[in-house]
Formats: structure tokens, C-alpha cells, sequence
């Protein structure tokens, strides 16, 4: 059974408001790690329907560089979202990096649009009709 994603993060606050205020998820538990001086946090859909996303921040971790697109070995999140325009319009005005503006799959197809966390992680954002 898959149970969640963890990303690490530079800065475990930053990023809890980030996918709290722009994607709607909720925190559910966040804890020290003492053994790797470390604090975890996961989040959730408030009606705990998706994946789990784990937030993990290492004190210890000097660099936090993400790669250039070509070479990164992990992809995107992806989320769900009611109104596209709305969504990316907030972004915007919060000045969160938008990678690809939105677009359809296809003439008929799904709406989509690309962003990055505050760490540079890519997250796709699927409108359905």
C-alpha cells in the first residue's frame, strides 16, 4: 500500500503555509526527529482523500540546490484544483514561480499548468470539466 511523498524543504514553516494557503491542504501532524535532527510534517486534503505529502527538513543540510529540469530524478506533485484561472491569478499575485502557464491536453482535454514550491519542486495542477 502506498502511504505518502516526502520532499525535503529549506524551510519547514514557509512550506506548510504555502501548500496550506495556495494548494488547501491541512496539517496533520508534525513532530521532531531527534535521531537525524530533523522535523517532519505531513499534510493532507481536508477531506483525506489524496496521497499524504510529507514535508521533511533536515537542520543539517548545508545545500539546498535543486537541480535544472533536465536533470532532476523526481518530477512533479500533482493537484487537483476547482478554478485554474483563480488559482493561478493568486500565485501570481504572490509572486510563486509559474513554469507553464495552462494549457489543454488536446483540444478537448484537460486544463493544465505548471508551478514550483517554494524550493523549486514542480507541481502540476490538473482542472477537470
Amino acid at each position: 500500500m502506498f502511504i505518502h511523498t516526502s520532499i525535503r524543504t529549506s524551510n519547514i514553516d514557509r512550506s506548510i503555509e504555502f501548500y496550506t494557503n495556495f494548494l488547501g491542504l491541512k496539517l496533520i501532524d508534525r513532530k521532531e526527529i531527534p535521531q537525524n535532527n530533523a522535523e517532519i510534517a505531513f499534510l493532507r486534503d481536508p477531506k483525506a482523500q489524496g496521497s499524504i505529502l510529507e514535508l521533511t527538513f533536515y537542520r543539517n543540510q548545508k545545500d539546498f540546490i535543486q537541480p535544472k529540469y533536465e536533470k532532476r530524478l523526481f518530477d512533479h506533485l500533482a493537484f487537483k484544483v476547482k478554478n485554474m484561472k483563480k488559482i493561478i491569478k493568486l500565485l501570481k499575485a504572490a509572486n510563486i514561480t509559474i513554469t507553464d502557464e495552462p494549457f489543454k491536453l488536446g483540444s478537448e482535454g484537460t486544463l493544465i499548468a505548471f508551478i514550483e514550491d517554494p524550493d523549486g519542486t514542480l507541481i502540476e495542477l490538473i482542472e477537470k470539466n
